[in-house]
């Protein structure tokens, strides 16, 4: 028999009975398939709020789709590699690393790496994700990187790859190159120096303002805009640098803002990338005012060796001292920082690989794809067309997917592994070929790749590249992913999958939102409002997690997490789990696959709407709108088969034991149950298994009944529904036990059909009689009470209007009416006539029927009478 209550803790022990009945497994077979490039997250050991969201949406669509009848592959990956592991191994391990060989210390990366892996993976479990663990993959095995180096190589072949000097964003406390993306802006204020720049030709210095004084000894040329007049004819001239004395020429160009500072600016190796637009354009030299730690280079003279801060105040001092500081401001202003740590970047020239962006050929794979929602494309379009510089791909780390090259120490000659050599790290082995000139003695590159080198080919790596196979199975047809990373996995893989496939990677992409808790901010330590997957599985359940997950809002928003939308997720499985209880205790035949030929209204009504409600849930999947398939699930659920349906047929269950109910009964929760299977497997599970012995997981999504329903059914279904739901509704507000009788009841102005199915009304409203007629009603009315007018009678009889009042209410209502003539009542109050208009008065009236006092209710044109019972008067 089915437990009164649905166990939580009973049903999420079903996990590794999928996994061992291989429910999720790809099976690569004929039937139509559907991959999915599931994100590979860092694995930090913390699967995050955030993560569990997109996890969820992910598993909805895998889910579904299995339903629907796809060959389903959701593979999972981890993208290992990265600056983060370093730090923490450094910090664990109380060691730098430089302190052990580059192998040791890739070792205990890897040790970590998988340490937390294992513990991401169980809260993915604990989720109840469908997830094919046979298609795992792990970025820092060789069988990985080793692809990531042949897609290197391929594009250095097709002229996407090449090394070069070039600035580039470094971070100096990383000490390593990082791509545009990889910086963020932050707002900070800082001080505006304006000083003194001398002019041989004139006597009158030149003023210009600068943030970054730091700069000064880069400084390789001044500019101003040719319009401007205050500096038109020093265009050409020279100006001696303040402090280190190197002449520089002033130069014209649209681009300087007139109106900021004094209107004359530095151009230096480099302050920001306007510098960097500048070098180039007008052919400037290169001065290096920066090293990769981020301190002062020989060029400061006396200041070599500062970092950036203690620079910058120095020389601020000393220009300050000698008189070429003219004054300073506060101002606000945006600086680009590392997203991993918050340093300010700097833009160094350094020598370095980089991958070609071709704009054009990025957007027009992108806009070969269905994004959801559409809008989130104009992000990855606004991101493609800000780019100015090509993709840096090296990093001076360690813990990466070696770069497979090598460096001829006799004529500087680049030799790159052959495609067959992979994987290779080029630091433990030497090349199978030799440079032209026949030296032996090679060099072998230090630089790792960027990790999103890894993470933009997932796409290809879980359909099999570079086997030749792979082009079945390509594109993919959905990357799900948050929108926080447009601009960097979903770039790179478009990017990276024009240049080696010359097609899009996937059919779609869906985007998830951020999380945000309960108070309205971003989730952070600081603020002390995360809230953790595994919080909120013990204390209310893994699927109503996932229900919060669905409900929460559409994709591509961000939501809000609360705790009291998990918990009326707690309330509707419980819901659902009661009225499957109360459907499987009143099912008496064997099964029910044969259709009744004897449905009532009732259930040719509820079969319309489950019907409706099916084909709109599957509308709302196919269209990755989760929020709006589990509201209307649960709409039909709650309100037309829990609050309706059911009570309308316990009659017939109860006592007449109707085949025709427990179908329509059975085939409506158990369609309820299916639909729910993709966003509540845990629970879909345990309720599916206590009238069937396989998994739900397996079987067809729910099409609509067979049934031929009528095109009058829906109005004349709701019509019926109607009246016994406002009967209903008047018992509870007036009191009355649901299961208590009334009398009589009369409803008039009835349509014909209604009549057909008086035992419908009569039984589920508890009427001792019914009586339905189309005729429109005729009722009396009886006087049930007179009540005085106070702010008539107060004011006029002052201290005898409570003993009038008193009067009026203790003598029966109709030997009061009777008294009145020709308009006034007349009352004998101690020995003392009074008269009363009777405007003064309010007569209080009651309908009646065959003699009865009843209560009327309308409905569209009918008229429900309701005999008072005598207990209730």
């Amino acid at each position: 028999m089915i437990p009164k209550q649905y166990d939580p803790e009973t049903a999420e022990s079903k996990y590794d009975y999928w996994m061992e009945s291989g429910v999720y497994e790809f099976k690569d077979s004929g039937a139509k398939k559907y991959i999915i490039d599931t994100p590979p997250p860092y694995p930090t050991g913390n699967f995050h709020v955030g993560n569990a969201l997109n996890w969820c949406y992910i598993d909805f669509v895998a889910r579904y789709k299995r339903m629907a009848g796809y060959d389903v592959m959701f593979p999972q990956g981890w993208d290992c590699h990265g600056l983060p592991t370093e730090v923490k191994v450094e910090e664990t391990r109380d060691i730098t690393k430089s302190m052990v060989s580059r192998k040791k210390f890739r070792e205990y990366c890897m040790e970590l790496t998988r340490e937390n892996i294992g513990k991401m993976k169980q809260t993915m479990k604990d989720l109840g994700f469908s997830i094919d663990w046979n298609q795992e993959y792990i970025t820092m095995d060789p069988e990985y990187w080793g692809n990531t180096q042949r897609s290197f190589l391929e594009m250095a072949e097709n002229d996407y790859v090449y090394k070069s000097e070039h600035p580039v964003n470094w971070c100096p406390r990383c000490e390593t190159a990082i791509a545009y993306a990889e910086v963020e802006h932050v707002d900070r204020e800082t001080q505006l120096n304006y000083l003194k720049f001398p002019l041989k030709q004139k006597e009158k210095p030149l003023e210009i303002a600068t943030t970054r004084p730091e700069l000064l000894p880069s400084c390789v040329a001044v500019a101003v805009h040719p319009k401007d007049e205050r500096y038109s004819e020093l265009i050409g001239l020279t100006t001696t640098v303040p402090i280190f004395r190197n002449e520089v020429e002033i130069i014209a160009d649209e681009n300087v803002d007139k109106e900021f500072g004094s209107g004359a600016v530095m151009i230096c190796t480099f302050g920001d990338k306007q510098d960097v637009r500048w070098w180039m354009k007008h052919d400037l030299p290169l001065i290096k005012g920066i090293d990769q730690k981020g301190r002062l280079t020989e060029a400061a003279d006396e200041f070599k060796g500062m970092d950036v801060k203690k620079g910058r105040k120095a020389i601020t001092k000393k220009l300050d001292q000698e008189n070429i500081l003219i004054k300073k401001e506060k101002l606000k202003q945006s600086v680009g920082v590392c997203w991993r740590c918050d340093t300010p970047i700097e833009i160094l020239s350094e020598n370095q690989w980089f991958v070609k962006v071709k704009q054009e050929k990025i957007k027009e794979k992108a806009r070969e794809i269905n994004w959801i929602p559409q809008h989130m494309y104009l992000r990855l379009e606004d991101w493609v067309e800000k780019m100015e510089w090509d993709w840096c791909v090296s990093r001076q780390r360690i813990f990466g997917t070696p770069i497979p090259a090598w460096y001829c120490q006799n004529c500087n000659e680049t030799i790159l592994a052959d495609k067959d050599e992979v994987p290779i790290n080029p630091i433990e082995t030497k090349p199978k070929q030799t440079c032209d000139c026949e030296n032996p003695d090679l060099k072998p590159e230090e630089d790792v790749l960027d990790t999103w080198m890894d993470s933009s080919i997932s796409n290809l790596q879980i359909i099999g590249w570079p086997n030749q196979k792979h082009k079945n199975y390509h594109p993919t047809q959905l990357r799900p992913q948050g929108h926080d990373i447009i601009r960097t996995w979903a770039f790179y893989t478009i990017l990276r999958s024009e240049a080696l496939t010359n097609q899009k990677p996937w059919d779609d992409i869906l985007i998830n939102g951020m999380v945000f808790g309960e108070d309205g901010n971003k989730m952070s330590k600081s603020l002390g409002n995360i809230v953790a997957p595994e919080e909120v599985i013990e204390k209310e359940s893994a699927d109503a997690f996932r229900l919060w997950a669905a409900i929460g809002g559409a994709p591509g928003n961000d939501i809000q997490f609360r705790w009291k939308d998990v918990k009326a997720s707690s309330r509707f499985l419980r819901k659902t789990w009661n009225v499957l209880r109360f459907t499987l205790l009143n099912l008496n035949a064997d099964n029910h696959d044969t259709k009744p030929t004897n449905l009532r209204l009732t259930d040719k009504w509820i079969i319309h709407k489950l019907n409706n409600t099916i084909e709109t849930v599957t509308e709302h999947m196919n269209n990755y709108q989760f929020n709006k398939a589990v509201e209307k699930t649960r709409e039909f659920l709650w309100n037309d088969l829990a609050d309706q349906y059911l009570e309308m047929v316990k009659w017939r269950l109860y006592s007449e034991k109707d085949y025709a109910a427990e179908y329509t009964m059975y085939h409506s929760i158990n369609t309820v149950i299916k639909m729910l299977a993709p966003f509540a497997p845990f629970f879909t599970e345990e309720a599916y298994q206590q009238y069937q012995q396989t998994t739900i997981h397996n079987t067809q999504y729910p099409t609509p009944l067979e049934i031929e329903l009528d095109s009058k059914i829906e109005k004349q279904g709701e019509t019926l529904k109607e009246i016994i739901s406002t009967i209903r509704r008047y018992k509870s507000e007036n009191g009355i036990p649901l299961n208590e009788e009334i009398d009589r009841i009369e409803i008039y102005n009835s349509p014909k059909y209604i009549e057909n199915n008086k035992k419908d009304i009569s039984n589920t409203v508890w009427a001792k009689e019914l009586y339905i007629t189309q005729k429109q009603p005729q009722f009396n009315k009886k006087l049930v009470e007179i009540k005085p007018d106070m702010s008539i009678i107060g004011p006029k009889f002052k201290d005898k209007a409570p003993e009038i009042t008193q009067t009026i209410k203790q003598k029966p209502p109709q030997k009061i009416n009777n008294k009145i003539e020709n308009g006034y009542l007349k009352l004998d109050i101690n020995g003392e006539t009074i008269e009363i208009k009777e405007e003064a008065l309010e007569f209080i009236k009651t309908p009646t029927s065959e003699g009865k006092e009843i209560d009327i209710l309308e409905i569209d044109n009918m008229t429900i009478a309701l005999t008072k019972n005598t207990k209730t008067n």
